[in-house]
C-alpha cells in the first residue's frame, strides 16, 4: 500500500482492553509503504468483518485503497482506518502478532526489520487472546508433526 504508513494509536485515547495497548491503523504519509497480505472474500462476509474491525462501535471505518502487488497488479481493496485517535504504542505481545504475522506470509525481510522496531508499551500483564493464539499455534504444530 503505497502513500500509507503503520501507526498506533488509542481511539479517543482509550486503551485496547483486548491487547492493552496501542492497536494498528493506516493513515496516509506521500513515499511511505505499507506491506500486507489481501484476502479475497465473498460481499456477503462484509458485515461479520466490519464487526470484527469495530465498525458498528466507530472505533474504524472502511476505506477503499489502491494496492501495488508484486506482482505488478493495482487491487481496489478494503481496509479500516482508526477514528478520532490518539497515537500510542502497542504492548509487545500486540507487536507480536503482527511480526509473527508478516514472517508467516513472506513480507519482505526489511519490512520486517521495521517491525520488529517498533516501541512498545512493555506491558507485561495478562493478554487472553495472545494465550490463545498461542494454544493454537502449538496444536497445529502437533498436529502436522
Amino acid at each position: 500500500l503505497q502513500d500509507f504508513k503503520l501507526e498506533f494509536g488509542h481511539h479517543q485515547g482509550r486503551t485496547s482492553s483486548v491487547w492493552h495497548g496501542g492497536t494498528a491503523t493506516i493513515v496516509q504519509s506521500p513515499g511511505d509503504e505499507v506491506w500486507g497480505i489481501v484476502w479475497k472474500m465473498n460481499a456477503s462476509n462484509l458485515s461479520s468483518l466490519d464487526k470484527q474491525e469495530g465498525v458498528e462501535d466507530g472505533i474504524y471505518g472502511p476505506i477503499e485503497v489502491n494496492v501495488h502487488t508484486q506482482a505488478g497488479k493495482v487491487l481496489t481493496c478494503r481496509s479500516y482506518q482508526m477514528k478520532d485517535y490518539v497515537c500510542g504504542p502497542p504492548s509487545p505481545q500486540y507487536k507480536k502478532v503482527i511480526c509473527m504475522g508478516a514472517e508467516q506470509n513472506g513480507l519482505p525481510i526489511d519490512y520486517q526489520k521495521k517491525l520488529e522496531a517498533i516501541e512498545t508499551n512493555n506491558y507485561a500483564g495478562p493478554v487472553p487472546i495472545m494465550e490463545e493464539i498461542e494454544a493454537a499455534i502449538k496444536a497445529k504444530k502437533i498436529k502436522s508433526a
